[in-house]
């Protein structure tokens, strides 16, 4: 009998320590911190998302945040070039840079509403697994932001762009270039979307600058401003 409450003990002993051996190994696996839980993975994300827009927006708002940013810059709408290359060549270079100057005055004006859009959509975000995304690409909390919200983002975005448009007067620069262009002979009439293109293009920006700040915050550890950045990105 007294064997048997000994070996008893000793497999109980055993089982212990092989508890804590795994309880030790999960600790030195999360450097000493609790391990995470989805959720606070999750948090993480759409924070940092968050942190994102905010210090994307704020550099995108500014005087020539897109004008002279070459990674954001708008250019003339490539599915009408043959009408700037036309009307630079009938002597509008100046109209035609005045035009692009203000599509990007647009979407920098824009931008300036750009946060609350964003953020909102951020934190509707449904992430079905967390550490997918954390455990994925440098930029892949941005693409998922991206592939999940993007349609409803360019319908809530639009109308602040098309104020945008009227309020830095686009379409005062624009009308002379296309009126110029479809007064040309024998040439088919163009007439593109500017409200469409001009959107389309902020959202990219604003996509591509977000996706730097993610890149930042996974990097660099100055750039995790929170607890949870630290304890999810550390």
């Amino acid at each position: 009998m007294k064997k048997i409450v000994l070996i008893s003990s000793m497999i109980l002993f055993l089982v212990s320590c092989a508890e804590m051996s795994s309880v030790l190994e999960d600790y030195n696996k999360t450097n000493g911190q609790i391990p995470l839980t989805n959720s606070e993975v999750i948090s993480g994300l759409r924070e940092a998302l968050t942190v994102g827009t905010n210090n994307s927006t704020a550099l995108t708002s500014k005087l020539d945040g897109f004008y002279k940013n070459p990674e954001i810059f708008i250019p003339f709408p490539p599915e009408v070039i043959k009408v700037k290359e036309k009307v630079e060549a009938l002597g509008m270079k100046k109209q035609v840079d005045e035009f692009v100057m203000t599509m990007n005055r647009a979407a920098e004006t824009a931008s300036k509403e750009a946060a609350p859009i964003f953020i909102g959509a951020i934190k509707e975000m449904t992430i079905a697994d967390g550490f997918t995304i954390l455990r994925g690409a440098d930029n892949a909390a941005t693409n998922y932001l991206k592939e999940k919200t993007s349609a409803q983002l360019k319908i809530k975005f639009n109308p602040v762009v098309k104020n945008a448009i009227n309020q830095v007067e686009v379409t005062k620069y624009w009308n002379p270039v296309i009126s110029t262009y479809n007064k040309i002979p024998f040439i088919e009439k163009q007439n593109p979307n500017l409200e469409d293109y001009i959107t389309s293009k902020a959202m990219d920006g604003l996509f591509l600058m977000i996706e730097k700040e993610e890149k930042k915050i996974r990097k660099d550890p100055m750039a995790r401003v929170s607890d949870l950045l630290k304890k999810v990105f550390g």
